[in-house]
């Protein structure tokens, strides 16, 4: 028994779509109500769907009846301020779980390996339905941040690094693929997170968005690339020393 996964992330567990073009004021995300919910970094979130309606970020399987990533319940009070965002997940016409307006404050290449993770998405989710993935759209123009993606945490030769423009749109398995953000700028990064079943109806969307696996990644200066990834081993070592296991190894449920 299996889920159902899309063939166009099998190859590298990713793609990256059309810019979304149709403008959007940053009212929607400026205005909605965030918990200070961290993950990957320093960062809040404004939850616009949860698990039964309410403006928190927990897992699906942590309420009563626990649930999958899937059904997420529309918060109106957050939907009304950000209508063009909602509109927006709702598109694929695909199974929507949690969807969320991540802020994240600027960091380096170092806090972003260091913080790097696989997502909590499939827990509870029935074997033949679709496997949960995630869509990454980037809301503030940032196009000198990267989102990260490993297929191996301490493998830097499998690091793919996708700049975050406005309207930027990333497709992510992302329980395969350990993932985070490097922020650079002096202002916070705000993107729609949002998690979907996979699905014909989901696949339609990404056709039509003409979703692409073929990025280049932008070369980084070696003696920078290796300072940076000695500096997040030492910090993942020093915590693992701590909590005496590695949390790195615990999957994400943000």
């Amino acid at each position: 028994m299996s889920h159902y996964k899309m063939a166009i992330l099998e190859e590298k567990g990713f793609v990256v779509l059309d810019s979304y073009g149709s403008p959007i004021n940053s009212s929607e995300w400026r205005n909605v109500s965030y918990v200070d919910w961290k993950s990957s970094g320093d960062t809040r979130f404004a939850p616009l769907a949860s698990a039964y309606g309410d403006i928190e970020c927990n897992g699906f399987w942590h309420f009563d009846p626990p649930k999958a990533d899937k059904d997420g319940v529309w918060i109106d009070s957050q939907t009304s301020i950000a209508p063009t965002l909602t509109k927006r997940a709702l598109e694929p016409q695909a199974n929507v779980g949690r969807c969320r307006i991540i802020e994240l404050q600027p960091n380096t290449y170092a806090d972003a390996l260091y913080n790097s993770h696989l997502d909590d998405n499939n827990r509870l989710n029935p074997d033949e339905t679709g496997w949960v993935v995630r869509c990454f759209m980037q809301l503030t123009d940032n196009p000198d941040s990267f989102m990260v993606l490993r297929e191996d945490v301490n493998d830097p030769d499998s690091e793919t690094r996708i700049a975050l423009p406005a309207g930027a749109q990333i497709v992510v398995d992302s329980e395969r693929l350990w993932h985070s953000v490097w922020h650079q700028g002096d202002k916070p990064r705000y993107c729609l997170i949002t998690s979907y079943e996979s699905g014909p109806e989901l696949e339609k969307w990404l056709a039509a968005n003409h979703a692409s696996s073929s990025v280049a990644t932008p070369e980084l200066n070696r003696s920078f690339a290796l300072e940076n990834e000695e500096q997040a081993r030492e910090r993942r070592n020093a915590r693992t020393a701590f909590y005496g296991y590695d949390p790195t190894n615990v999957m994400s449920e943000a």
